[in-house]
């Protein structure tokens, strides 16, 4: 869980990871007596804001505005002068202009790793879903002649420089031809520390194995828990390539469903918060000369 005074970067890379869309507002320049300097920043999303321009009503205006913003799912800039006048209520008494900059969250990263006969049964059924699908595997004659529109198919030396350069937040299947190489996989998903989820294909007693090689490597048993093995859902049987495919899907669904549904642990102020604030103090500076900031203060 991020403090609540981390700085707005912060919160983009924990709002990236989520997949969660936001908006930053940045003052791109001042006129006169503002509460924040040129450059200042504060980070928006539907569910809570980070970093401050000032409060008053220059910030509640602001804030509305991103809130538009989040409601369209396509990414957009917006740029709006605010003067600090009897307008907004505010005895700043300068001018600011705002820069709006929307940001949408990409398709969650998947990598597949093994292009078997599961691997080749369950490439289609992900590449249907909101997917950004990685499929690895060395042997290339192992992929289909025509791959499922979307899938990027990897052939590397080394399975495991894919692992080093993922993007975070990633979700890997590891179902490769080879013991050795699914263990090498999952415990490099397991050292990055920031695996949404990582799936290994195989029975109970091979997961006995795995995990007490894990174990005795250091690993805690939080992170042990966020290893499904055997993968996919218990509730879907079935040995057949088809049926583990639908499995793993299965589960892969109801998981980033969940994920996406959850209540995360980064909330900060809400919106009726902000109104309470707004309605108990008319704006956050009283004389003109406060609001005054030496441009040495500026925020990046």
């Amino acid at each position: 869980m991020l403090a609540t005074d981390a700085h707005w970067s912060e919160w983009v890379r924990a709002y990236e990871s989520l997949d969660r869309a936001y908006v930053i507002i940045t003052m791109l320049g001042v006129r006169g007596s503002t509460p924040r300097a040129s450059g200042t920043k504060m980070v928006v999303s539907t569910q809570d804001f980070h970093g401050t321009i000032g409060g008053g009503e220059l910030e509640f205006q602001a804030l509305q505005r991103a809130q538009n913003m989040l409601t369209d799912a396509r990414a957009g800039q917006w740029v709006e002068n605010f003067p600090l006048g009897e307008k907004l209520g505010q005895c700043c008494g300068g001018s600011t202009s705002l820069l709006f900059e929307h940001f949408v969250p990409v398709s969650q990263s998947v990598y597949l790793f093994g292009a078997g006969h599961v691997g080749r049964a369950l490439a289609p059924l992900l590449a249907t879903l909101p997917l950004k699908i990685h499929w690895i595997d060395a042997r290339t004659q192992e992929f289909p002649d025509i791959l499922p529109t979307g899938i990027n198919a990897l052939h590397p030396d080394e399975p495991l420089d894919i692992i080093k350069r993922a993007i975070p937040g990633s979700y890997y299947l590891i179902m490769t031809h080879q013991h050795p190489l699914d263990y090498a996989l999952m415990e490099a998903a397991l050292r990055r520390g920031d695996a949404a989820y990582v799936g290994v294909i195989g029975s109970q007693s091979k997961w006995r194995r795995f995990k007490l090689r894990l174990q005795h490597r250091g690993f805690k048993e939080t992170a042990l828990a966020n290893v499904h093995c055997p993968i996919g859902l218990s509730a879907v049987p079935g040995k057949r390539p088809a049926e583990i495919a639908v499995s793993v899907a299965a589960e892969l669904i109801a998981h980033y469903h969940a994920r996406r549904d959850a209540i995360p642990d980064i909330q900060g102020p809400g919106w009726k918060e902000l109104q309470n604030q707004l309605s108990a103090s008319e704006t956050l500076f009283d004389n003109p000369s406060d609001a005054h900031i030496d441009d040495s203060t500026v925020e990046t």
